[in-house]
Parts: C-alpha cells; structure tokens; sequence
C-alpha cells in the first residue's frame, strides 16, 4: 500500500508546486496596483481613450479629449476599458490588461517547456521570465506591447506545441486567431509566422510534424476572418458615413500606421544596429550574460537538429531583423522576442547556473548596478548638488530607496557567496521589481502624475470653471477636476493659441488657460502678473492665467477646431 500510494503523493506534490509556482508568479506582477495613476508617455492616452469609451458609449472609434485618435486599434483600449469598468476605477483597471498579460505569457511559456523538459526545467524557466528585465518592466507599465506580446506567445506556442508535441490541429488554428487578435492590438501580431522558415528546414529532415497546404489555407483565413470582424466594419461606417475624421482615420491605421510607418517612419530613428547596442544589453538580462556559453550549447543541438531549440533562435533572428530594417526603433518593439529565447534558453539552464564564470559575471554585474544605486543614494542624501538639482527637476527624492536596494545586494553576496551570482542576479532582480511597484510607485506617483496639480488648478478657478489646454498632453485631461476643452491634437500651436484666445475672451471671467511657461513668455500680449506658478509637472513648468489675462491677445475662433473632453463633463 505504501509504494502504490508513492506516485499518487509525488503527483500531488507536483501540482501543489506547480500551483504555487503560478500564485507567487501572479502576485510577483500584481505588487503594486492601484498605488500609482497613469503615467507618460502612453499611458494617460489609452486610459483617456477607454475612459471615453465607457463615457459615450464609441467603442469602434477610440477618442482623446473628444477628438479621434487615429493611430491604433481599439483592442487593447477595450481590455482596459473592461478592467475600468470591473473596478470602478482608472487607478485599479488601468493595468490590469498588461497584469493578465504578463500571467498568461508566464503560464504559456512554462506550460510548453514543462511538456517539453519536464516541470523542474519549465519552474526554472518560469522564473528566469519573471527576472528578465524588459518582461518585468512592460509587465507594469499600460502600454499595448505587453498584450501584444502575449498574443504573439500564443500564437508562437500553438506552433511550436503542433510541430514539437502532438500535431494537434486545435493548436495550429488558435495560431492563427492569436495572430488575427495581435494584429488588431498592434499591427505586428503576425510575428509567430518567424517560426515557419526553421519549422520547413526540419520538416524536411523529418524531424518535426508539419502541416498539410490545407491546413496553411485554413489558418490563414481564420486569420483574416479575425482581422475582419472589426476592420470590415470599421471601413464601411468610415466609407459610408458622412464624418470626414473617420474616413482619415480609416486610411492612417489602414496605411499610414502599417507600411508607411514601417518602410518610411517619421519619428524613433535609430541605426540598424540600435537593438544589438541599446536595447539587448539592458532588455534580455540577466540572460544575456549567459551567451558565451549558450553559444557553444546551440551549436551543439544545431549539430544534433535539435528543432526544440532552433525554431524560436531562429524566429528570434528574424524577428531583429526584420525591425532593424526599419529605420523607426523603439526597444519595446522586440519584447515579443523574450518569451522565444526563454524556450530557447530553458535546458541549459540547469547547467548554466553550474558555471563558475558565469556566476561570477553576475555577481560582478550586480555589484555593479547595486553599488551605482547605493552611491547615488549616498551622495544624493549628503546634497551633492548634480543629484540635488536632478531630484528638484523631476520632483522625486529616491536617495532612501536607492540606499535600501543597492545594500541588498551585500547580504545577499555574503549569504551565496559569488558562485552562486545567477542565483543572486535572480533575487535582488525580483527584490528590486517589488520595490519598483511599492516604495517607487509612491514616491514617483505625484512627479509623473499631475492628479494634485489638477486638484490645485480646480481649487485655483473654482470648479464650474473651464479650462483651455493648448498643446495639451493626455495625463492632464485625463486629472481634470472640470470641463476641458482642447483644439486638436496636430494643430500647430499658434493656431491653437488664436483658437484659446478667441474662446477664452468669450466668458474671461470662468475660463482660463493652462500653459507651460516658456509658451506664455513667448507671448507678449499676456498679462504675465495674472498668472498663477503652478511648478514643475513632468519636467515642465506650468502657469495657469485667467480669461482677464489675455484681453490683449488676438483671437480667431476659425483657426483650429473645439474639442470638449467628455469624459471631464
């Protein structure tokens, strides 16, 4: 009895660890929400846009501040959308669909190599996921790369679980719909199709299963089919209707924000080798790292065919390539690559954490990034002035917790000692994410969120008072404590100021302005002794002057459009 109940005891155990291994995952990535609002570049824009959404009921369309916002899909506004709506909140919603990605892309990248390597190399994978810088980060930050991401991990594990496993036809049309809701959620949905060069090569060699032309047919029109459900009638209410901004909007994401930007991008230019000496250096550790002694590992499964690790290497080096052909580059654009190099990396790492060289680059490499932040913080408390006079530009004070995670490092080097620099690497890593979503969210929030100086300006104009925002950014719209209008997105600023001055010469006496200061100096017309200093927000200085200001100042009621933001009504 005691031996046959044997299995059944180590099976559980297996799938408590199992279990426990995706609880500490979530609550590693959910550490932190609801402490912090939306913060710049992109975020404050995409939860205005869902927010809008669930003010006037336009789910087609995404809107900002009232005027449409040409330059993406609506998917991922409408995860964000729902997350709003389930929490009742901006502050909880907004990050939960990069939350739920960032889980789902762990749970699929650990499912596949547990069938592929068992459960102890697919926990170890699990983890090496979660400490990668870039995944970390993106995993708590509202932009769509995250749920891009998990769309393309998707779609690259249906692939690899048909050739590699059980050729189940399931898995090779969720392909093909993953890819179908990617593209709709960032355009480059369809990079899972990287694999099929690799995957045709060991076909050949009769090494993996391959699909029929059939097959080929009938994933790529469930492609299309996904696809279609909101481009078709996207173009036929933009063709047919009579709103000329949703016939421009039709043509830029049709267009403009797919060949164009890629062959003839107009902002983010770098070099073709921007992600090889910017972004992987940084993005793809502590793996990166390893290298030197993952190459002579891949070479060895190249020798021996080994599909398991060549197909996602090789979607990796087609992946790079294709956005270093592109003279636009954004590091977050190779995020879909780490989930790839995971599996590519994940049967070596057992024999990885085995090497002294390796282990000892990484305790090198932490008492490098710790020993700068513990510096830094020991300075920056004794005021050396440089450190001073940056914390007063972007308005933190982060010497305390500077001082905290640097010092981890040090207890955690005499407890490991150095040969175990990976495992170190891992721990501070995960210690320094935790304290990024606690102490760092509070301590940044007020900088890089203007939710007080909003308050300040409501309780400045009263709050039936309406505020003009020239040149406006989405953050403060998006913290408005009253009526906002804006004067559209692209217009240039001064046709946008004559627009302001004719509007807030209307009523001078409930409107005003809201500017950042090296634009209302520029302006002689202004009454500068009316203004109200507001200070720095988002390394900005901002001056909030009345309708009495501008008396002086010529308006044109004809030079830009009026947009008013719904959701400030």
């Amino acid at each position: 009895m005691r031996f046959s109940l044997l299995p059944i005891t180590v099976a559980r155990h297996t799938r408590f660890f199992w279990c426990l291994f995706f609880l500490g995952g979530f609550v590693i990535l959910a550490i932190g929400l609801g402490l912090r609002d939306p913060w710049p570049a992109d975020e404050p824009r995409f939860a205005l846009n869902a927010l809008e959404m669930l003010k006037t009921g336009q789910f087609w369309f995404p809107h900002r501040a009232g005027e449409i916002y040409p330059d993406k899909p609506p998917v991922f506004m409408w995860a964000m959308a729902i997350g709003i709506a389930l929490t009742g909140s901006v502050r909880w919603g907004f990050m939960l669909p990069s939350l739920l990605a960032a889980f789902g892309t762990l749970f699929l990248v650990a499912d596949l190599t547990k069938r592929l390597y068992g459960i102890r190399i697919a926990l170890l994978a699990g983890v090496a996921l979660l400490s990668t810088f870039q995944f970390a980060l993106q995993a708590r930050t509202a932009q769509i790369d995250m749920s891009l991401t998990f769309f393309t991990t998707l779609g690259a594990y249906g692939f690899l679980r048909y050739s590699l496993i059980d050729a189940k036809n399931i898995w090779w049309y969720v392909s093909w719909i993953a890819m179908g809701i990617g593209i709709l959620t960032k355009g480059v949905g369809f990079l899972p199709l990287a694999l099929i060069p690799g995957w045709i090569l060991f076909y050949k060699q009769g090494v993996v299963h391959h699909p029929t032309w059939k097959q080929y047919i009938k994933g790529f029109s469930l492609l299309i089919l996904t696809v279609s459900l909101w481009v078709v009638p996207m173009v036929l209410i933009a063709t047919f209707g009579d709103d000329s901004s949703l016939t421009a909007y039709r043509d830029n994401i049709l267009f403009k924000q797919t060949g164009e930007r890629y062959a003839n991008s107009w902002h983010h230019l770098n070099p073709w080798y921007y992600y090889l000496a910017s972004v992987i250096p940084w993005a793809w550790l502590p793996l990166i790292l390893a290298f030197p002694w993952l190459i002579k590992h891949w070479q060895r499964r190249l020798r021996r065919r080994d599909a398991k690790i060549w197909m996602p290497l090789s979607a990796i080096l087609l992946i790079l390539l294709f956005f270093s052909l592109s003279p636009g580059k954004r590091g977050v654009y190779i995020l879909p690559t780490i989930p790839l190099l995971i599996w590519a990396v994940a049967p070596s790492i057992p024999g990885l954490l085995q090497q002294k060289g390796l282990n000892y680059l990484a305790t090198f490499t932490i008492i490098a990034i710790s020993g700068t932040l513990l510096t830094a913080g020991v300075l920056g408390g004794y005021g050396v002035s440089s450190l001073n006079e940056l914390s007063q530009h972007y308005g933190v004070v982060p010497w305390n917790w500077w001082m905290t995670i640097g010092a981890l490092s040090i207890p955690l080097i005499l407890w490991l000692k150095p040969h175990r620099g990976m495992l170190i690497f891992v721990i501070w890593m995960l210690a320094f994410w935790v304290s990024w979503s606690t102490w760092g969210y509070v301590l940044m929030n007020t900088a890089r969120s203007p939710h007080d100086m909003m308050q300040n300006v409501q309780r400045i104009t009263g709050k039936n008072a309406s505020l003009a925002l020239p040149d406006f950014d989405e953050e403060f719209v998006l913290q408005a404590q009253q009526p906002v209008v804006q004067f559209g997105f692209k217009t240039p600023l001064e046709k946008q100021l004559q627009r302001a001055y004719a509007w807030v010469k209307q009523s001078p006496d409930e409107r005003w302005i809201l500017t950042r200061a090296d634009q209302a100096k520029g302006e002689a017309c202004i009454d500068q002794s009316e203004k109200h200093d507001l200070g720095i927000q988002n390394s900005d200085h901002w001056w909030l002057l009345p309708g009495s200001a501008f008396s002086q100042c010529p308006g044109n009621k004809k030079s830009a459009p009026l947009y008013e933001a719904p959701t400030t009504k």
